[in-house]
């Protein structure tokens, strides 16, 4: 195989996407800051783009749906980070630590 035809090819887009989904995973478990956590969560969000965009172009007959459906999830990344980035500056604000573990007392 030549390696300027790997583009061609949906397993490799597919593999990538899945390697994103295990990293973004594997970042949510082990990071212990919001912002880690945040950062994870985009990887996830950048994970299922792909894997759409990746099914769109080798499968789907109309070309637009998928990327419609991209952006869509990238107009709820943006919000997610928005309300998140939120969240954690006013979490700071009472904390003076963006670390998870300080946020077990939180009161309700």
């Amino acid at each position: 195989m030549n390696l300027l035809q790997l583009h061609q090819q949906p397993g490799v887009y597919l593999v990538v996407a899945a390697f994103l989904l295990v990293v973004g995973i594997y970042g949510l478990i082990r990071r212990r800051t919001l912002i880690g956590m945040l950062i994870a969560g985009e990887l996830i969000f950048s994970a299922a783009s792909l894997n759409l965009l990746a099914v769109n172009r080798f499968f789907a007959p109309d070309p637009t749906v998928g990327q419609i459906f991209v952006l869509f999830i990238m107009g709820l990344a943006a919000a997610e980070v928005a309300i998140a980035l939120s969240i954690i500056i006013a979490v700071y604000r009472n904390y003076r630590s963006i670390h998870s573990g300080d946020m077990s007392e939180l009161k309700g």
